[in-house]
C-alpha cells in the first residue's frame, strides 16, 4: 500500500507528489485470459451501461456492435434499487419511455436479473467478447460474483464507497477503479483499500458529455508517476474519438467509452455515448496507433535503406553505423 505521510494537497485539487514511490513491479494484470499493460495491447471495453434501457434485445445488439468493432469486453452497471435509490425519491413519479413510474419502479425496469445475465453471458461467448460490470452496492457485488467475470469495475462515484471497495478486493478479481470527481487524497485512499497489487486505474472526467478543456489527459502520465506498479487507462465521457486517440498516444492501456445504437435514443449516457460506426473507427485507429508507437528504440529500418542511397548526398563519418542497419539508442 501507498504511504500518505507525506502527502500534501488542497481538499479539492493540486498536483500528485510523485516524490513518494511504490515498491517497483510489473504494471501487468489479468483481465480474464487477457494481460493489461504496457507491451500488451489496448483492452477495448464498450460501456453498455444501463444504455440498453432494461431491453435484452438492445444489450444483444450491443454486444453485437462492440464484438463486430472488436472490443475486448462490454460492460454493464449493477444496482440493487432500494440500496441505491434515496428513500426520498422512491415515490417521485417520471417520464418514461413506459409511461409515467415511480422513481423506484424505473430503477427497477432497467435492472437485468440473473436469468437476463445468463443469457447475456451466452451471447457474450458466441461472440468471443467478456462482459463485467460495476457494482453499485454490496449486494451487487455478490450478485455478479454468480458469473465468471474476468474484473469487476468501481465508477468514479463509488471511489470514497470504502465498503464496497473492501468487499471488492475480497473477492480476488482485478478491480479497475475510475478517478473522475475525486481529488488525489482522495484517489490515494482507495488506492489504499484496494490494494495497489491487483487494479487498474482510469483517469476520468465525470461530466457527461466532458468538455475538451477539462479532460486533462496528462494526468494519465501523473498517475502513471504516482503509482509506478500500477497499469494507466482511461474512461471517457466525451463526444468525438480524437481524445480517446490521443489518451492511447499517452500511454492509456486500458479504455473504455459508453456505447450506444443511437444517440437520439432515451436515456442520460446516450449523448456522451459512441454509435457502432464510430466505435468501429475508434478501435481500428486504437489498434494503428499502439503499433506505431514502436518500442522507443531508434532504428534504420530496411525501408529506409533505398531512399537513403537515394537522397543522402553526404554519407557523413558514421555513415557506417546507420548503414549496418544496428538499432542505436537516443
Amino acid at each position: 500500500m501507498m504511504n500518505n505521510t507525506s502527502s500534501h494537497t488542497s481538499s479539492h485539487t493540486g498536483s500528485f507528489d510523485s516524490s513518494r514511490t511504490a515498491p517497483a513491479s510489473p504494471r501487468r494484470r489479468m483481465l480474464g485470459t487477457r494481460p493489461v499493460g504496457p507491451g500488451h495491447p489496448v483492452y477495448v471495453t464498450g460501456e453498455i451501461g444501463i444504455n440498453h434501457n432494461g431491453d435484452l434485445n438492445n444489450a444483444f445488439a450491443l454486444i453485437d456492435a462492440a464484438a463486430e468493432a472488436g472490443c475486448d469486453a462490454v460492460k454493464f452497471q449493477k444496482r440493487t434499487p432500494e440500496i441505491c435509490t434515496p428513500r426520498d425519491q422512491w415515490d417521485v413519479e417520471r417520464d418514461t419511455p413506459w409511461g409515467r413510474m415511480t422513481y423506484i419502479d424505473y430503477r427497477h425496469r432497467v435492472e437485468f436479473g440473473e436469468d437476463d445475465y445468463r443469457a447475456i453471458g451466452e451471447h457474450c461467448a458466441k461472440r468471443g467478447i467478456d462482459w463485467f460490470a460495476s457494482p453499485w452496492d454490496v449486494e451487487s457485488i455478490a450478485f455478479l460474483e454468480k458469473f465468471d467475470v474476468p474484473a469487476h469495475k468501481v465508477a468514479s462515484a463509488s471511489l470514497t464507497d470504502d465498503e464496497l471497495l473492501r468487499a471488492l478486493r475480497a473477492t480476488g478479481r482485478t478491480v479497475i477503479l475510475s478517478t473522475g470527481m475525486s481529488t488525489p487524497k482522495q484517489i490515494r485512499h482507495a488506492v489504499e483499500v484496494l490494494g495497489s497489487e491487483n487494479i487498474v486505474l482510469c483517469h476520468a472526467t465525470s461530466t457527461y458529455p466532458a468538455k475538451a478543456e477539462e479532460l486533462n489527459l496528462r494526468v494519465i502520465n501523473t498517475l502513471r508517476e504516482e503509482f509506478p506498479n500500477v497499469p494507466i487507462g482511461y474512461s471517457g465521457h466525451e463526444t468525438g474519438l480524437q481524445t480517446t486517440l490521443a489518451a492511447v498516444a499517452l500511454g492509456a492501456v486500458f479504455v473504455e467509452r459508453h456505447i450506444t445504437l443511437d444517440r437520439a435514443m432515451w436515456g442520460s449516457d446516450q449523448a456522451a455515448s459512441v454509435e457502432p460506426q464510430g466505435l468501429q473507427r475508434l478501435v481500428r485507429d486504437i489498434r494503428t496507433i499502439e503499433e506505431s508507437l514502436g518500442d522507443g528504440v531508434k532504428q534504420v529500418y530496411d525501408s529506409e535503406l533505398a531512399p537513403m542511397r537515394k537522397l543522402r548526398r553526404v554519407k557523413g563519418v558514421v555513415a557506417e553505423e546507420a548503414e549496418s542497419r544496428e538499432p542505436v539508442a537516443v
